[in-house]
């Protein structure tokens, strides 16, 4: 099955081709993703209507130059998918009323995705996917979530960010310190000159039990340091690295304790966050220690992408899903709501 995804949940725009009869990460034929960061950059943040406007823009060309690159043209696809929730309620009717539409035009099969749930498949894509049941952690710019996963459909909520998610904090903790946006990466990319153990920052609610997390407190860390500082270039580096060290380590050990309270010994890691080197680093390391195991997709695939939506949307289509013919998304939508995959059918 050839499935065309579609992602417009906020500031990205991603197109994919997914084909379930070729093994691992063949199946992914074609991909590409066109960011709005330039757009938004002098607002400092995305702003809903100029995202949907540059989505109704970008979309169509970028469908044509990925079915380019996978060598196909409409008649050969057996399904579109498409985000259907959560996100930013225009984008997500661009992307949504341009697949209905192709679906509708061409005859096949449409299904609406979750957003999160495409993020936290994405690892199965790759050569050798874990296997069901395992631990997710999704971390990005708007979650932080600790999930089981039962099977493919069947998520249990284990634990969630309590305000900013680790990915939000990353972004406004680089603002506070005068960083371009978005400053997640530059902040992370700043970090890896950075002085470690200069400024100690907590690691929030892990003098406690429970799977929650908690990163507003983080940023008034870095207010208060960065104020008092003399605010130099080294200095600025030095604070980076102490915050990104806490969130990692945070991350970690909430990570472990998920995996100690399910019994298992596999961890997935998805969301814009996991492309991060000293997480995938420290969470590489804890799995070693456990004897266990820790799983990411290719950090191209990490921040919103299309594939993510072209394979999660294969495989509910695969088991039978399909949408109605009306033009509809949610967005807030509880990952925990939706309904299980039931098919032996695995791909990766």
């Amino acid at each position: 099955m050839k499935v065309l995804g579609i992602e417009s949940s906020c500031d990205e725009t991603g197109v994919a081709v997914y084909d379930t009869a070729l093994p691992g990460a063949a199946g992914l034929r074609a991909h590409a993703v066109y960011s709005q960061i330039a757009l938004h950059a002098e607002y400092g943040g995305v702003v809903p209507e100029l995202a949907s406007r540059d989505h109704v823009r970008k979309l169509l060309p970028l469908i044509r130059q990925t079915l380019a690159e996978a060598d196909l043209t409409t008649r050969d696809l057996d399904g579109v998918a498409y985000t259907a929730g959560p996100g930013l309620v225009g984008a997500l009717l661009v992307g949504a009323g341009v697949a209905r539409s192709l679906a509708w035009a061409l005859d096949l099969p449409a299904v609406g995705v979750h957003h999160m749930e495409g993020h936290l498949l994405a690892p199965l894509m790759e050569d050798d996917p874990p296997q069901a049941p395992f631990v997710a952690l999704l971390v990005s710019g708007g979650h932080s979530q600790l999930v089981a996963v039962d099977a493919i459909g069947r998520y249990r909520l284990l634990g969630d960010t309590l305000d900013d998610a680790a990915g939000e904090a990353f972004d406004k903790s680089a603002k506070l310190m005068g960083l371009p946006y978005p400053g997640g990466p530059q902040l992370a990319a700043l970090a890896q000159t950075g002085t470690p153990g200069r400024f100690k920052f907590p690691r929030p609610m892990t003098d406690r039990p429970g799977l929650d997390f908690s990163f507003s407190g983080l940023k008034t860390q870095v207010l208060l340091a960065w104020r008092d500082s003399d605010q130099s270039d080294s200095t600025r580096a030095d604070i980076a690295r102490s915050f990104e060290d806490a969130v990692v380590d945070t991350l970690a050990i909430k990570c472990e304790r998920a995996l100690d309270a399910t019994g298992s010994k596999v961890l997935v890691v998805a969301g814009g966050v996991g492309a991060n080197t000293r997480l995938r680093e420290k969470l590489r390391a804890m799995a070693a220690k456990r004897g266990g195991r820790v799983c990411f997709p290719r950090p191209e695939l990490c921040t919103d992408n299309g594939a993510m939506i072209a394979f999660a949307g294969a495989l509910r289509l695969e088991a039978g899903e399909r949408a109605g013919p009306s033009v509809f998304v949610t967005p807030r939508w509880d990952m925990a709501t939706l309904p299980a995959v039931e098919t032996g059918v695995t791909h990766g």
